[in-house]
């Protein structure tokens, strides 16, 4: 599979932008019918520059090196975002995915020889025809077909974490792994670092960790959007039944995806601090929609309405203001208001 990849156009350099004007973007989405091709040619033309900049200085910072390392510098430059030239091999070093792979060579490739579990195999098939149907790398008539990557790698995984498994929702993370990866062992390891180190318990058979992240938002909203959170409690709106979709899925689907990609170079480098940071940014900008919301079905509506128009689309001003707008957010506070959701989870 490898190979196949490495002979596909990846179209994610700075000077590809030929297909503004086409119905399917560059990662391979369609576009909807009432897609703004004149505010997106706007927003292209003065992002264009800014990624020709980034691509200049990431070239010569990863310049024969495989390794990226924690500091203020390299912190700065992925929170600006990673080129898409670049971000397979970013992605891969910061997560610790690169190291993994290369202390188990041939692994990924002994997962799929044995007998496999039947029903695993059965419930991934389900899934893959829901897997971005908008999507045309994903289609049966493309060729070659994602799918059977796809495919691949989520069965390995199974078999890798028994624990897990597979579960709804990772399909979406393995795709948009492939997507800019283009290599099926790079993406298996990159979905090992995010649900075995960055996101723990997210996609165990409980989801503890994904029950304690959507409590620990809701105390983070307490403290920082008050309006909100009173809000929340006057119409009875359980956090899960706005939010849960944005971390089960990294805002795949729920945001843009460029700007998704740029909120992921970030997850890699920095954890999933930064999940808190995106959510807390969209609820403090639009807090006077949802506060002013006057029923349930209101607010979980206004929660989608957030997630779309200009403010998400210009990717480079949004990752700028999420770093900005929540204030300051400690690893420490969070931690801590972890310990008290879990165990206020566990003790119910």
């Amino acid at each position: 599979m490898e190979n196949y990849f490495n002979d596909q156009s990846t179209e994610c350099s700075a000077s590809s932008n030929c297909n503004d004007c086409q119905r399917v973007d560059r990662y391979g989405f369609e576009r909807s019918e009432d897609f703004n091709y004149e505010s997106y040619e706007k927003l292209m033309s003065e992002y264009v520059a800014v990624l020709t900049r980034r691509s200049k200085k990431w070239s010569k910072l990863v310049q024969g090196t495989v390794k990226v390392e924690k500091n203020l510098r390299v912190k700065r430059y992925v929170r600006k975002g990673v080129p898409c030239e670049h971000r397979t091999q970013i992605w891969m070093a910061a997560s610790g995915a690169q190291d993994q792979l290369n202390r188990n060579p041939g692994y990924y490739h002994s997962l799929l020889k044995p007998q496999h579990d039947p029903e695993i195999e059965e419930v991934i098939h389900a899934d893959m025809h829901r897997t971005f149907p908008d999507n045309i790398q994903f289609r049966d008539s493309s060729q070659p077909c994602l799918q059977k990557a796809l495919f691949n790698v989520l069965l390995a995984y199974a078999h890798h974490n028994k624990d897990v498994g597979y579960c709804q929702g990772m399909n979406f993370i393995a795709g948009y792994l492939l997507i800019i990866t283009k290599d099926e062992e790079k993406s298996f390891w990159l979905l090992d670092a995010l649900l075995g180190r960055i996101l723990p318990d997210y996609y165990t058979p409980t989801m503890l960790g994904l029950k304690t992240e959507q409590e620990v938002l809701g105390e983070l909203v307490r403290m920082k959007v008050p309006a909100v959170w009173q809000a929340m409690n006057r119409h009875n709106v359980m956090w899960t039944l706005v939010v849960s979709r944005w971390f089960i899925c990294l805002y795949i689907d729920i945001l843009p995806v460029e700007t998704v990609l740029r909120i992921w170079d970030c997850l890699f480098y920095e954890g999933s601090k930064i999940l808190f940071r995106v959510a807390l940014t969209l609820i403090c900008h639009h807090q006077n929609l949802i506060s002013q919301a006057q029923s349930l079905p209101e607010i979980c509506e206004r929660f989608k309405q957030i997630t779309h128009g200009e403010y998400v689309e210009d990717c480079h001003t949004f990752m700028q203001k999420i770093f900005m707008e929540p204030g300051s957010l400690s690893m420490a506070t969070i931690n801590e208001l972890r310990e008290t959701c879990r165990n206020r989870i566990v003790s119910g």
